[in-house]
């Protein structure tokens, strides 16, 4: 038997060139019509475009695709374009929620560029303009996140898709968006409480991240598809796993992350007060052992937004004495094992959707440091 890669279609290859296509194609036509009302406004969503368009990794889209695929979909069949113009749709839901991340973070960068509420506040500043640069900054943010929100449903449900499939996919929609925002709440709750429970950490990386992520996209995938029920919930168990699997990983990157890789200043994550689930073991860890030197450091580098690269290695030196970096690796890779468990047996239309699951599995939980 031929090796799985050689028995990819063109479109599974070039997935992520298409995905750009699609949202290309799309931003533009939004774009005329903004700048039939204004030039100005139309200007300023030219930077939320560049910022959809020139960074990403397309790891959604990518997962909603194989979900189709793993449902019976074919690349070959007529509504396979659609179907990738409506899985593109969550490119947008993912714009909304790192542009406002980054906002309630207080976010200078990302991918290495100014983040969209900084960019917009130094427009404010070079030009000269009434009222506060940050204030400026904040208001464009927002409603240029809600633009992309509102933006993504017109992507989905204007896919000349068969209504059937449509409304198969929308109780899914619904509920990922619920998901986002309610994960995105319990973050910044978790920050203000300083909540210190392993517990809530993974909660939080279950609403936040995993849903929207892995699971969801691909039970929207399997849905356009008409997907067996028992498809459904074995992609959704490999889907949740891998998605914690994924945040885990992204959780020791905001630590000990390169950032010429991450697009982000090392050791970000700590300033911003992240309650991830490294950082509540170490606590714990520290708190158990009656560590009262390392539970101080912690807990003074944890949210302190003057910490320098000096206190950013103490931080990291002290999680890795305490343990909890290894127990972080021992859960993205027992959750990567569990994910891969379900699809094993799950009930793939074809092989190849399964292998290459499992591919992006792997790619999703190992990345370098």
């Amino acid at each position: 038997m031929p090796p799985p890669q050689l028995m990819l279609h063109p479109v599974d290859v070039d997935l992520t060139t298409h995905v750009h296509n699609a949202l290309q194609e799309f931003l533009e036509q939004r774009r005329a019509e903004i700048d039939a009302i204004d030039e100005t406004v139309a200007a300023a969503m030219d930077s939320l475009t560049r910022f959809i368009l020139d960074g990403g990794k397309r790891i959604r889209p990518t997962f909603a695709w194989w979900g189709w695929r793993a449902g019976g979909g074919r690349p070959e069949s007529p509504d396979a374009p659609e179907v990738l113009r409506a899985v593109s749709s969550l490119e947008l839901i993912q714009a909304c929620a790192l542009v406002h991340d980054d906002l309630m973070d207080s976010s200078d960068r990302r991918r290495g560029q100014p983040t969209l509420h900084v960019r917009f506040a130094m427009q404010h500043h070079a030009a000269g303009w009434a009222g506060t640069p940050d204030a400026f900054g904040l208001s464009a943010a927002i409603l240029l996140g809600d633009l992309a929100l509102a933006w993504a449903d017109d992507l989905l449900y204007d896919a000349a898709l068969d209504q059937s499939a449509l409304a198969r996919a929308r109780p899914v929609w619904r509920a990922m968006r619920t998901e986002v925002l309610v994960g995105q709440y319990l973050d910044v709750l978790a920050q203000a409480r300083a909540a210190n429970e392993p517990e809530t950490a993974m909660r939080i990386n279950r609403y936040k991240t995993a849903a929207y992520t892995v699971e969801r996209p691909l039970h929207l995938g399997a849905a356009l598809a008409g997907a067996q029920p028992e498809l459904i919930a074995a992609l959704r168990v490999f889907g949740t796993d891998l998605g914690i699997g994924f945040q885990l990983r992204d959780d020791l990157l905001g630590v000990f992350g390169d950032p010429k890789v991450t697009g982000k200043p090392a050791g970000d994550d700590l300033r911003e007060g992240k309650r991830t689930l490294l950082v509540t073991l170490g606590l714990q860890r520290a708190e158990e052992r009656g560590d009262r030197a390392a539970l101080t450091a912690l807990q003074e580098a944890i949210g302190n937004p003057a910490l320098d690269e000096a206190g950013v290695d103490r931080t990291r030196g002290l999680l890795h004495e305490l343990g909890a970096v290894d127990a972080v690796e021992q859960r993205i890779t027992g959750h990567t094992e569990a994910a891969l468990a379900a699809l094993a047996t799950a009930p793939v239309a074809e092989e190849l959707a399964r292998d290459k699951l499992a591919e992006l599995a792997i790619e999703a939980t190992r990345r370098d440091h």
